[in-house]
């Protein structure tokens, strides 16, 4: 009769710690620590399928944590299926027992068989796309706070203040440009000010294409709800 084999993973940077759950005795069993290489929990899924029969499905899960994603897509790539489990989720931990590797990958183990978790989802090609591109955004956005930082200490070093509380108005740039000082110091100012439009417009263009990615299918009802 075809089954399902749970295995439960406790994932580390330098170590797999891997377990069988049994539901028919209610037994983990086959608990085994391997270098952290996906490699080695291929063989150990092999291992298992001759023991259990090759015809019986193999589910096997991780918490989220450090290793983020990657294991999960090295995984399915050869075809195993994977799932990431939350870990505030998880319903059949023991928190009577000291936390040890084996105890983990055993209670995750019974986690994936009893269903007592809640998948973590796993972003798609295109989502991971969207993230690096909203990454860049706003690495450039930091970029933009640290000059208009470097301008207005700039200009406060060389005796000027603006009078006003409201910077980088129509008002601001306008006596930013109309200051008078010596060539060189007016250069430098100048050169701070072309950066500072050159970013400007620049996130002004990445937040455009921010928006038309929010109006896209996958995304349009998600981004509604915020």
């Amino acid at each position: 009769m075809k089954s399902i084999i749970y295995l439960g993973m406790d994932v580390h940077k330098e170590s797999y710690t891997i377990c069988c759950y049994d539901m028919d005795s209610d037994n983990v069993k086959y608990k085994q620590t391997m270098l952290s290489d996906y490699r080695n929990i291929l063989k150990y899924v092999e291992r298992i399928r001759v023991g259990y029969g090759k015809d019986n499905d193999v589910v096997c899960g991780y918490e989220a944590g450090c290793l983020g994603y990657s294991l999960y897509h090295k995984l399915t790539a050869h075809g195993i299926n994977c799932v990431i489990l939350a870990p505030s989720t998880m319903g059949l931990t023991d928190a009577r027992h000291i936390k040890t590797d084996k105890r983990d990958a055993a209670a995750i183990a019974r986690c994936l068989a009893f269903r007592s978790y809640s998948e973590v989802y796993v972003p798609t090609k295109q989502d991971e796309a969207v993230k690096e591109y909203i990454r860049m955004r706003d690495a450039h956005k930091d970029t933009l706070k640290r000059v208009k930082k470097q301008i207005l200490s700039y200009v406060l070093r060389l005796g000027f203040k603006f009078d006003c509380k409201s910077y980088w108005t129509i008002k601001h740039m306008t006596w930013l440009k109309s200051l008078e000082m010596d060539k060189l110091f007016r250069e430098t100012l100048d050169e701070y000010l072309l950066t500072y439009e050159q970013l400007t417009d620049k996130i002004e263009r990445l937040d455009q294409r921010i928006e038309e990615l929010a109006l896209e299918e996958e995304y349009r009802e998600k981004v509604s709800k915020l």
